[in-house]
Order: structure tokens, then C-alpha cells, then sequence
């Protein structure tokens, strides 16, 4: 077979994309991989895996409060930002090359630039120029947090993604959004000593949870010194002397260091050729597709945050294990032997805030919101199948060398 035909070819190298591409190719298909930034998606370098390590972080003060009541003398803590995100990036970079080397072993052909669709069945690297055909392409580019554009000042805000790399821990922050990736900075920010402000325009944050939830959230948060404050929305942002200062709608002004947006996600599509192809999205930019993850053009496929589906790391690991073990009528790789359920969107899947109180609910898959009780799923694999491919996250977080626990591996969502 020439070198620049696959059976598959993945757009995307983050949970759904690493996943597909794995099974695809341990199902005997010839499968290529492009990422134009980082192996291992969101979950990974930008999402769960360092939020988790920034909130096992924050708690320590409360451990440090705590010990003294319990017997222990211990000296004034001292915490250091810089060393943290220094051991966080460490951390990543071992996962990230955990990823990278799991799917060479596999037998993964990766391509670390840009791919774009260029026919129902062409795909170009936009770095080397070169050109490669496959009989199915699958789009898992996964999402990227979203500014609202009309806001004024805009170039002064940061995102979850920068949050992860400032220099220096900010004095003063406002989290603007109210659902749970907001609601875990701010936890986090705040048990690091920043001053911490959330600015939400609901009534209460953490909509979709339980009523007794969110209630009890709040007043835990507001007990810390958390300032939350709700029923307002931000039309403009300004940077001057060294602070942002944040314009509320009733006019009142809030200053602080930085101000991050944290009110929701998009898919990235942008640029990705979609509409050359005249591959149908849906009302948010998403990639339309039927419940075997077809899009409008019949070898075009997606899977994950690029979809319509709950955005989170088991969904889109599901979903491609799932596409990459179909039956062998609709296989994306021409037919395979373990089947799997074609819809399982009717099963449920927890979803948590990891930040004390910590929260969880369990949320339904088939788009009509959260579902009270057990947070076991209704989709199950085929007989023959490890359930353990099936769901959950496989990654696992590692604290840094210096700590006790260091070898605990904790696993994340």
C-alpha cells in the first residue's frame, strides 16, 4: 500500500482521536494521525489531568489549618507558583509522551502538523504540503473555550487554557461564568490565596445540579472568601496601570489582576474545510452525526467535543472506541470483530467538580439533561469485550516526586 494511503486517517490526537485510532489499528486497519499542537487532547494537557493537580495544590492550606488541631506543629507554610506549574508541565509532558509512544506502538502513523480536508477522502498536512487518502476520515479536533465576541476589551481576558501557564500567580482574579470549570478555578485560585471573584449572569451558579447542591456550593464558597456575584454581565474590560478593570452592566467596576472567561466551550472547526465538503453543523458550530458518527459525507466521520455530545473525556473515549469497533456493516474500517453497541445514547455518565464541597451528578446521553439516581450506564459493550475500554478516563495523574504520594495514581475524569 503507498505510504500516503490509510484505511483511517484522524484529524484530532485527544481522547476520542488517540482512541479510534488505537482500536482501528489493533483491528488490523492501516491508520494515520494528525495533531498540530499536543498529544492527548483537552483531558490531558489543558483540562483535567492539570486542573486536578493545581486543586490537589489548593487544598494543602486547609490540611496545613487543620493539622493543628490534631496534635501537629507546623511552620509557617510557604507556597510557590512557579514551582507548581513547573512540576504540573513536568507531569504533563511524561503524559504527553505516554500518548505519543501508545499509539506508535500500536502502529499509528503520526503526523505532528496540521491537517485539513481537501475531498470526501483527501486530507492535507498543511506543514509538509502532502497530501494523503484514506477510505474514512474521522474529524476529532475537540473544542477550545469561548469569548464572547461582542465583548469590548477582549485581548484583556484569559481562558482555562492560559490559566495553566501564567508567570505568576495572580493577587486578585474574576472568573466570569458560573458552571463547574469556573466554579473549580475559582476553588483553586481561592485556596491559593488569591482573592477570588466569580461573576455570573444566572441566579445561582452551577445550573443543571441539584437545588440543594448549588445552595450548599455557595455558601461553602462564600465562607472562604469567595465573592460571588450573580444576575450581571460584563460589557466591557480595561487594562490600565498594571490591573483589568471589569465594567458591570449595572455599572459598577471590579478590579483585579487578571479576569478569566470560563462560560463555555466550542468545537474547533474553524478553518477545518467543513463547509467546502458541505458537511452539515449544527446550531453551535458542531459536526452533525447520526448514531454511528456519520457525518453528511458518508466517509467523513467525527466523534467527541466536535460533536453535540456532553463534553467530557469518557464520552469521547467512548464514542471512539466505539466507531472503531462497529459492526462490520457500517465499520470504519471495513469490519471488525467485536461489536459494540451501535447507540448508547441512552445511558448516563457522571460528571463531577473536583473542589471541596466536592460535587457530582449524573448526566443523561441522549441530550435530555441530567438524570437523578445511579450514575451507572445502560451502554454496555458486546460479550467479549473488556468493560474496561468501555468509559472512564485512562489516564492517571502522578504528584510530583516531592510529595509522600508520590506514586499514588489517582484516577481523573
Amino acid at each position: 500500500m503507498a505510504d500516503n494511503h490509510f484505511d483511517l486517517f484522524v484529524i484530532g490526537g485527544g481522547s476520542g482521536g488517540v482512541r479510534a485510532a488505537r482500536i482501528a489499528s489493533g483491528h488490523g486497519a492501516r491508520v494515520g494521525l494528525a495533531e498540530d499542537d499536543r498529544y492527548g487532547g483537552t483531558c490531558v494537557i489543558r483540562g483535567c489531568v492539570p486542573k486536578k493537580l493545581l486543586v490537589y495544590a489548593s487544598r494543602f492550606a486547609d490540611d496545613f489549618a487543620d493539622a493543628a488541631g490534631f496534635g501537629w506543629s507546623v511552620e509557617p507554610p510557604r507556597f510557590s507558583w512557579p514551582d507548581l506549574i513547573a512540576a504540573k508541565d513536568k507531569e504533563i509532558a511524561r503524559l504527553e509522551g505516554l500518548y505519543q509512544g501508545t499509539l506508535q506502538n500500536a502502529g499509528v502513523t503520526l503526523f505532528s502538523q496540521r491537517a485539513v480536508l481537501k475531498g470526501s477522502n483527501t486530507i492535507k498536512l498543511e506543514q509538509s504540503g502532502q497530501e494523503v487518502h484514506a477510505e474514512k476520515i474521522l474529524i476529532a479536533t475537540g473544542g477550545a473555550p469561548y469569548i464572547d465576541p461582542a465583548l469590548e476589551g477582549r485581548e484583556h481576558v484569559i481562558t482555562s487554557d492560559q490559566a495553566f501557564h501564567l508567570s505568576q500567580q495572580p493577587q486578585s482574579i474574576i472568573i466570569v461564568g458560573g458552571g463547574y470549570i469556573a466554579v473549580e478555578f475559582a476553588g483553586i485560585f481561592a485556596g491559593l490565596g488569591t482573592e477570588t471573584t466569580i461573576v455570573y449572569r444566572g441566579d445561582k451558579v452551577l445550573r443543571g445540579f441539584d437545588e440543594d447542591l448549588r445552595d450548599a456550593l455557595t455558601e461553602a464558597y462564600r465562607a472562604k472568601g469567595i465573592r460571588i456575584m450573580t444576575g450581571h454581565t460584563i460589557p466591557r474590560v480595561e487594562a490600565a496601570a498594571g490591573t483589568k478593570r471589569v465594567h458591570l452592566d449595572n455599572g459598577q467596576v471590579l478590579n483585579a489582576d487578571e479576569v478569566m472567561y470560563a462560560i463555555g466551550r466550542v468545537p474547533k472547526v474553524k478553518a477545518l474545510g467543513l463547509d467546502k465538503l458541505g458537511i452539515k453543523c449544527g446550531w453551535n458550530g458542531h459536526i452533525v452525526v447520526d448514531e454511528e458518527f456519520r457525518t453528511s459525507v458518508p466517509s467523513i466521520f467525527a466523534v467527541g467535543d466536535v460533536t453535540d455530545k456532553p463534553q467530557l473525556t469518557p464520552v469521547a473515549i467512548r464514542d471512539g472506541h466505539a466507531f472503531a469497533s462497529l459492526s462490520p456493516g457500517c465499520c470504519a474500517v471495513g469490519g471488525c470483530g467485536r461489536v459494540f453497541e451501535a447507540n448508547c445514547n441512552a445511558g448516563v455518565q457522571p460528571e463531577g467538580v473536583s473542589r471541596r464541597p466536592v460535587l457530582g451528578r449524573s448526566i443523561r446521553l441522549d441530550g435530555q439533561g441530567p438524570r437523578p439516581g445511579s450514575a451507572r450506564s445502560n451502554c454496555h459493550p458486546a460479550e467479549g469485550v473488556p468493560s474496561r475500554w468501555f468509559g472512564g478516563c485512562e489516564t492517571v495523574a502522578r504528584a510530583p516526586r516531592s510529595s509522600p504520594h508520590a506514586r499514588a495514581r489517582r484516577p481523573v475524569r
